[in-house]
């Protein structure tokens, strides 16, 4: 009796897939691009920002009203105020490297003092009879919240840790400079408190009034704030 195993070919090793070899290409592809995008994000060498660059599109809509309000206030005083805000964020148990943020902004902005007309009572203007002499009761002046001007405010430097770094890749708003410019607007504001503006914007104010009453002939034009 033949022995049957003699006569059968050898076997070929089984040779892999199209799809099991482009694993490995696929993973090395994948690999250099995100080290190509960490080094533009962080290291910025020469020529690899136009690389990968970014084009800026507007696609806002139009702007849309809301609402109309008559403007019953005299706007007496505007101060402008500059003001460097340092701002530190540390995490504890952790090196300022790994976690951690410090930003050093330069914030311009502008807050107004106004009196406002709307609410005076019936009596806050008295004339006399001869209609030569008025008496105009004003409440004091106040401050108007702190606007800051976004084109000429600007963030000098900003450290932050490799945590921080790599969360800005996933987030939507990446180093997102709210908290500096919130307090900015505080100090700004505080500024404005401790200055003149309230005294300057009664005192322009008073002016006003009397150059308009007296254009409509009269001779006394007293106007008192409480």
């Amino acid at each position: 009796m033949a022995d049957d195993t003699e006569s059968r070919p050898p076997r070929e090793p089984r040779r892999p897939g199209r799809a099991a070899r482009g694993w490995p290409l696929a993973a090395g592809l994948l690999a250099l691009i995100l080290v190509l995008v960490l080094l533009g994000r962080f290291f910025q060498p020469p020529g690899l920002g136009d690389l990968f660059g970014t084009e800026t599109k507007d696609r806002s809509g139009p702007a849309v009203l809301k609402s109309i309000q008559d403007m019953n206030r005299h706007e007496g005083a505007v101060g402008t105020y500059q003001v460097v805000v340092d701002l530190e964020k540390d995490a504890r148990f952790l090196p300022d490297a790994i976690r951690g943020t410090r930003t050093l902004y330069v914030a311009n902005g502008s807050v107004g003092a106004h009196v406002d007309f709307s609410g005076l009572a019936e009596d806050a203007v008295t004339v006399d009879e001869e209609r030569t002499t008025a008496t105009l009761r004003l409440p004091h002046a106040r401050l108007d919240r702190p606007y800051l001007d976004p084109e000429r405010s600007y963030a000098v430097s900003k450290q932050r840790g490799l945590l921080d770094r790599l969360g800005d890749l996933f987030s939507d708003n990446p180093a997102g400079e709210q908290a500096v410019n919130v307090l900015a607007a505080q100090r700004i504001g505080e500024a404005a408190k401790e200055s003149d503006l309230t005294t300057r914007a009664e005192r322009n104010t008073t002016a006003m009034l009397q150059g308009l009453l007296r254009a409509l002939g009269f001779e006394k034009v007293t106007v008192t704030y409480d």
